[in-house]
């Protein structure tokens, strides 16, 4: 997910994740119960918001916290 923001911006690892996992974005939409599309916009920095029982089930299946998931990058200024 982007996020931008004045300063700043959320960027979503969910692609490194599941390269690490050796999981397909197909897998990780059923074992989470999320659409594939969805996930889809997530993985793609499209995301505007992000349902905290999404985030609960992302952590749990991938074995990580949200903070591997996501990151706030600050622009230089």
């Amino acid at each position: 997910m982007v996020e931008e923001f004045d300063s700043s911006r959320v960027i979503c690892h969910l692609d490194a994740l599941l390269t690490q996992r050796e999981l397909s974005l197909t897998e990780l939409s059923k074992r989470v119960g999320v659409t594939l599309a969805n996930l889809s916009v997530l993985k793609n920095n499209r995301a505007k918001a992000v349902r905290y029982s999404t985030l609960i089930a992302l952590c749990e299946v991938l074995d990580c916290q949200p903070g591997d998931l996501f990151t706030v990058e600050r622009r230089p200024g």
